[in-house]
């Protein structure tokens, strides 16, 4: 009797042990990456595969953009499956320490506050700031940031976009919202004068609407290296950072402007 209660432990350990392992076989051929899903160019959210959208995990809805394209590499260089985990900006970093997902492509800059808690790969790609306005409207014609005194400003929640309104003089800070296209549509409807964002942003505002325009600035808000670029999130001492960066290494200038306009001209129209 003692054996064979010996020998059904056994064979429980072992069926227990096999089941680990395939889980984390399983595991270690994904590569579960934090996104928006809301932020085209960058990222946004579709309702097919058109254009090399990635099915979004638990969800009918498929990602695209700019971040989709550079997780696909990283991911292919891996050698892992992508799965796209669509997450609130608030969530991102969270749901990367917690180990929910496995890094962060979300048009994400290595801010010194952020590298407190998290490390970011190489920088793959840089942009400048603008202003996103009605167009013809008051600001329409502006060239300087000191154009929008007394403008109702406001940018994305969490963002250095949000502290650098603080750079014109006399502005009408509104409170940060959680999304682009919540600013968006707050702008179509009058409640703000513009939005700040980054270029890729600007160009794809335009394209979805007519009555939207970006205005680049002959004398911009003040920046450091950091807020520009735009860096893969992982965590602290990850194995997975220089593997990353070596694949960033192989994508040229070139692809990365040549993708950058593909997810411009490929953004939904609704984004």
């Amino acid at each position: 009797m003692k054996r064979r209660i010996i020998s059904m432990i056994l064979v429980v350990l072992m069926v227990v042990s096999l089941l680990s392992g395939c889980g984390a076989s399983k595991d270690d051929k994904v590569l579960k990456v934090g996104m928006e899903c809301g932020y085209a160019p960058f990222n946004w959210t579709q309702k097919d595969a058109s254009g090399g959208g990635v099915k979004i995990e638990g969800s009918s809805e498929y990602a695209g953009g700019y971040d989709v394209e550079i997780a696909k590499k990283i991911a292919e260089g891996l050698g892992k499956e992508l799965v796209i985990v669509k997450t609130e900006w608030l969530g991102l970093v969270p749901a990367l320490t917690s180990g929910k997902i496995d890094v962060i492509i979300a048009g994400m800059s290595p801010t010194a506050e952020r590298l407190e808690q998290i490390d970011f790969s190489d920088i793959y790609y840089t942009s400048d700031l603008v202003m996103v306005v009605k167009r013809g409207g008051a600001y329409d014609g502006a060239t300087s940031i000191q154009d929008f005194n007394g403008a109702k400003i406001t940018a994305q929640l969490n963002t250095f976009h949000y502290t650098v309104i603080d750079q014109i003089e006399g502005v009408d800070k509104q409170t940060a919202m959680d999304d682009f296209p919540a600013m968006r549509v707050a702008l179509e409807s009058g409640i703000i004068d513009g939005y700040v964002s980054e270029r890729p942003e600007g160009v794809s505002a335009e394209a979805a609407n007519s009555n939207f325009k970006m205005v680049e600035f002959t004398d911009g808000f003040e920046t450091s290296p950091e807020d520009t670029a735009i860096a893969v999130g992982v965590k602290k001492n990850s194995e997975l950072t220089p593997k990353i960066n070596e694949i960033l290494k192989g994508i040229s200038e070139e692809e990365r402007i040549k993708l950058m306009d593909d997810a411009i001209k490929n953004q939904p129209a609704a984004e």
